[in-house]
């Protein structure tokens, strides 16, 4: 049972990862298109109904696999807007090492609400396979 839960958080926490970083690949598409920040997590779905043109950020809003909810806490930009998620889950995270360079910090997270998938503008981080 142990080696089962431990397997399903594992799974969890890749899919956790995966979806920080559609999110943070999102927030960075629209702050290049707009040089903006989105105001809340519908607006990477796509441009309002009146538009000529529907641009999509995002798919859909992904739950937070901890937490199976779209229950995100959203980090603030400096002026305005969400530059990043986070989940809500206090647990403790079983990778502690190996995350890519965007990831930067997440080695010294005690709990899973500690990974920030942020976009910073000009920033260097890039996705790494």
């Amino acid at each position: 049972g142990e080696v089962t839960a431990t397997a399903a958080q594992r799974e969890r926490e890749t899919q956790l990862l995966w979806v920080g970083h559609e999110y943070r690949t999102a927030i960075g598409r629209y702050w290049n298109h707009k040089r903006t920040y989105p105001q809340s997590l519908p607006d990477l779905l796509g441009a309002a109904p009146d538009s000529l043109v529907t641009v999509r950020y995002l798919r859909q809003l992904y739950p937070d696999p901890m937490t199976n909810a779209v229950d995100w806490t959203l980090v603030p930009a400096p002026n305005g807007g969400i530059m990043g998620v986070r989940s809500n889950s206090k647990r403790q995270p079983l990778k502690t090492a190996l995350f890519n360079a965007a990831d930067h910090g997440f080695d010294e997270a005690r709990a899973y609400s500690d990974w920030q998938f942020t976009f910073v503008p000009g920033s260097t981080r890039r996705r790494t396979p």
